[in-house]
């Protein structure tokens, strides 16, 4: 049987997005750059915040956001729910972080990530 490993996200600043997710979700944050790994960017001429590919860690599965110049044109095929005590506080919480909302619903709220990606934000029932 199959598990979850890694939600992958494209993302034309992938440091940036994954910030924002990792401030966004309960436990979730960047992963650690060690030594090691900031060589290897290095010597490909890139550092951490050029990252192609950054992961948020956390206690559901890993989000990666890895580097695809392209504009988004489109909406997403697919998209994260989140939950919150209270929907008002928590879209307030994330608009100050950078989200902004698209639109509102019975029982939830549609916003759109630094990079304008749709996300709902749900009553907790």
């Amino acid at each position: 049987m199959a598990k979850l490993k890694e939600i992958v996200v494209d993302s034309i600043r992938p440091a940036l997005l994954a910030r924002f997710w990792a401030e966004a979700l309960d436990g979730y944050f960047v992963r650690a750059y060690d030594a090691g790994e900031i060589a290897r960017l290095g010597k490909l001429g890139l550092t951490p915040e050029t990252d192609p590919s950054v992961m948020v860690d956390g206690p559901g599965p890993t989000l990666c956001f890895q580097l695809k110049p392209d504009p988004k044109t489109v909406r997403n095929r697919v998209h994260m729910d989140i939950v919150a005590g209270s929907r008002r506080s928590e879209v307030a919480r994330l608009a100050a972080l950078g989200a902004r909302v698209r639109d509102e619903h019975d029982g939830f709220t549609v916003m759109l990530d630094p990079e304008g990606n749709e996300f709902c934000v749900v009553e907790a029932r």
